[in-house]
């Protein structure tokens, strides 16, 4: 079984989702499970993904931690944990629990964030109102 747990980070000023060993979870954005950023090596040396040995291995959401856990097979047979649909990973300069020194950097081809335990991101941009006039054509 392979729980993830939450976890109040001060610097960030919201719950975390964390690892078995308390440290802070990251998705990669734009990535998606069908299309993945991080695939060198020199990115998973330093983003990590959360790796089950099995696709038998039971996921477990512990307490303050929202959404659906499943296991995608990576192009390199890894088997990686993902939360709400989104690939999980943890920051190699994150050296102890409650560190988030991997937020906001922007590299490999997207920006790192923190997952946010309670549901949607707080960096997600709210959409556009629609406009209050209907849009003609010019001509």
């Amino acid at each position: 079984v392979l729980t993830i747990g939450s976890a109040s980070n001060s610097s960030l000023g919201k719950r975390v989702v964390v690892n078995t060993q308390g440290h802070t979870l990251y998705i990669l954005r734009p990535e998606t499970p069908t299309h993945l950023l991080c695939k060198s090596s020199e990115c998973m040396k330093f983003w990590p993904p959360l790796t089950v040995g099995s696709t038998t291995t039971t996921l477990k959401d512990g307490p303050g931690v929202h959404g659906h856990l499943a296991i995608l097979r990576r192009h390199n047979g890894l088997l990686q944990v993902t939360l709400r649909g989104m690939p999980l990973y943890r920051f190699s300069g994150d050296h102890a629990k409650g560190r988030a020194k991997g937020e906001g950097i922007e590299s490999f081809g997207g920006t790192w964030h923190a997952v946010a335990a309670a549901g949607a991101q707080s960096t997600t941009p709210t959409p556009a109102p629609a406009p209050s006039t209907p849009m003609t054509p010019g001509y």
